[in-house]
């Protein structure tokens, strides 16, 4: 590793994937078992190395092996040999670990509102009635400084709004029952699937996912993905948070000497498989206009034809593992991927791609001025660290030890809109304050029950006709002088 670059493979020619060409974003693909995630962890070791943050979705759970050594072993110090790798050391990179359910790492968490109303109308696959309603069910509570934390609190603000349609409707527009119901449901499909785990404070701070240790080395987080992913809706939720925060809280830097950061999609045709069509439309725009904030997006999949084609144009770096042509299917794949790289004389790439040995690969990095190398038939660098995932008591151990331990441990709960709500109903029953008084005033007050019977005596002609004229002059002054000349004519009857 240099200081401008980072030794990936080496074939003819060393293969360098350039820090400051790292934020164009990149693409590992091969078939099950040809050693992409290896290449995957190879280039997250290198970038933390490079001072560089990484955040890697860990769907099969063994990335989170970064975090400690590798132990001994023969081939991957021949290998190192035979490429020229300098110094190479089994070490481990500094890491945090994640997990939305608090399981196994520091909890993630979101608020509703940093959600924001088009992301969730999005991600809840709304129609344009529906998300208007939900954009004045936003705009109501920002109004009334009511705060939208986590999903009972917009669950709460939906039936306000709803129950006061008729109030809202004239300034705001009007708030139809079916769409609320529709925002409902969806907000309950949302929760099913562990949303009112991932909505809440403390709210993650995206510094803590861009840290770098006191020797100057990226921190690679790691999202415990597993569960995650069986729940396609939240983990939807997630990402869209996600990346939309950091599109909108990083400056634009332009072309820079190395990434703010870096994210690795493993498994990633099964995000594009899963995933709803806002989400896909999301990380499309990301992957298109996310480079001038530094930031950098690699996918790691199966099959290159897996990734929409408006995705797949925009990767710069490849590395391309063994792909089977067993189907047509697969040989229309290797096809496509062959003809993805800059061809290099005397290599037929089309034929490479099936006959590659695990941890080789097709690799074609940028190169100064941004354009794609001749690809090279090349071996990948041993990783350093361990390939096998953390066990429970290595992970608890981590994550206690971890620089940011008990900022999320504990959730919070302050006083947000559902509180304030529910606050709010109760005071209607002593509303009845004046007409109360009133009615006491007059002798109008409630019938007494009769001692021995189970009926109210009846009133006396005195006490109807006082108790008539307390409502009405209650409901004629509520509506059109207010309290204050209501004290005015309380005090003046006192007097008499």
């Amino acid at each position: 590793m240099s200081d401008d670059s980072l030794l990936v493979a080496k074939g003819d020619v060393p293969l360098e994937l350039r820090l400051a060409l790292a934020n164009r974003h990149g693409l590992i693909a091969g078939a099950t078992g040809t050693g992409k995630t290896v290449t995957l962890r190879v280039l997250a070791e290198g970038l933390s190395a490079a001072g560089v943050p990484v955040f890697m979705a860990d769907v099969k759970g063994d990335l989170s092996g970064i975090a400690m050594p590798g132990a001994e072993n023969p081939k991957f110090a021949a290998r190192a040999a035979e490429l020229g790798v300098e110094d190479f050391a089994f070490e481990a990179a500094p890491a945090l670990l994640w997990d939305v359910f608090g399981e196994q790492g520091h909890p993630l968490r979101a608020t509703v509102s940093e959600m924001g109303p088009l992301l969730l109308a999005r991600l809840l696959e709304l129609n344009e009635i529906q998300t208007g309603v939900l954009q004045i069910v936003f705009k109501v509570a920002d109004d009334e400084g009511l705060l939208l934390v986590d999903l009972k609190d917009l669950r709460a603000m939906l039936t306000h709004v709803s129950e006061n349609s008729a109030d809202y409707g004239a300034r705001y527009g009007n708030v139809g029952a079916s769409s609320v119901g529709a925002i409902q449901r969806g907000l309950l499909a949302l929760e099913t699937q562990g949303g009112d785990r991932f909505f809440g404070e403390p709210a993650v701070a995206i510094a803590d996912l861009m840290r770098v240790d006191d020797r100057g080395r990226g921190t690679v987080s790691v999202l415990a993905a597993e569960k995650l992913y069986q729940r396609p809706k939240l983990y939807a939720t997630f990402l869209l948070w996600l990346l939309s925060e950091l599109f909108e809280a990083l400056p634009e830097v332009g072309d820079v000497a190395k990434p703010k950061l870096v994210f690795f999609f493993d498994e990633a045709h099964l995000l594009f498989a899963d995933a709803p069509r806002p989400l896909v439309e999301k990380v499309e725009q990301v992957v298109r206009l996310i480079r001038s904030k530094g930031v950098g997006v690699y996918f790691c999949t199966q099959n290159p034809l897996d990734l929409p084609e408006t995705v797949l144009g925009q990767l710069g770096n490849r590395v391309q593992h063994a792909l089977r042509a067993f189907t047509p299917r697969d040989q229309k794949a290797v096809k496509a991927a062959a003809s993805t790289f800059r061809a290099k004389p005397g290599l037929d790439t089309q034929t490479a791609i099936t006959e590659l040995a695990v941890g080789e690969a097709l690799v074609s990095f940028l190169d100064a001025k941004g354009a794609p190398v001749p690809v090279e038939r090349a071996k990948v660098c041993p990783p350093r660290s361990r390939l096998g995932p953390l066990d429970a008591g290595e992970r608890t151990k981590l994550v206690e030890r971890s620089a940011i331990f008990g900022k999320y441990e504990d959730a919070q709960d302050r006083e947000s809109a559902f509180e304030k709500l529910q606050a709010g109903k109760a005071k209607p029953e002593q509303q009845g304050g004046i007409s109360g008084a009133l009615g006491t005033i007059f002798g109008g007050g409630a019938p007494v029950p009769a001692k021995g019977r189970g009926r109210a005596q009846p009133k006396s002609m005195g006490e109807q006709l006082a108790t008539s004229i307390a409502r009405s002059v209650t409901s004629s002054i509520g509506r059109q002088i207010g309290t204050a000349i209501v004290r005015g004519v309380l005090g003046s009857i006192l007097k008499r």
